[in-house]
């Protein structure tokens, strides 16, 4: 267990403290979580590269953290009526999908490099900057237009487009399977 990776778990459990914070209207403790959170990734991230402390279970736990954080704000966003429900729905089914088509590649033998597309980078930006503005204008009162409309439609068009393009590239990827007879 290298220093890395507890420092992701401990990002994953700032995920309840965080949907407690929303729900109990708490926006900034929500807020300074999601700031102690996003500097936990970068922290993580550094010493994975710098000291070559990289491994296999934090390649897996550092993407589930950063889902399992921000499906969680959005999801808690949406049923406080901060955000759109409709875009609520949008983010957390692009990765559902994601996940069930990974998860139908084992089942039929032929598991699928994980590597994260640019476009997935940019959705991730857009969809912690969207997350960072409404949790600061909830927080500390301040009117995120025009802002939080274009920040909305980015996160809109990147999770469309990433969503197209990682399911594109399931299909040619399980377009080899054979037939069975």
């Amino acid at each position: 267990m290298s220093i890395p990776n507890i420092i992701t778990l401990c990002r994953i459990l700032l995920v309840p403290v965080i949907v407690w914070a929303i729900a109990s209207n708490e926006m900034e403790i929500a807020f300074a979580v999601f700031v102690v959170a996003g500097v936990s990734d970068a922290v993580d991230g550094f010493l994975a590269k710098r000291f070559n402390m990289s491994s296999e279970l934090g390649a897996l736990l550092d993407p589930l953290a950063d889902k399992a954080l921000l499906v969680s704000i959005y999801v808690s966003l949406g049923i406080w009526g901060a955000i759109p429900r409709w875009l609520v729905i949008l983010v957390v089914s692009r990765d559902i999908m994601i996940v069930g088509a990974v998860m139908i590649s084992w089942v039929f033998g032929k598991p699928i490099p994980m590597k994260p597309l640019m476009v997935s980078k940019l959705n991730t930006v857009a969809q912690v900057s969207f997350a960072a503005l409404v949790l600061g204008a909830l927080a500390f009162g301040f009117e995120p237009a025009p802002y939080d409309l274009f920040l909305m439609g980015a996160v809109t068009v990147l999770t469309l487009l990433s969503v197209s393009l990682y399911l594109v590239e399931w299909m040619r990827h399980m377009s080899t399977i054979e037939p069975s007879r």
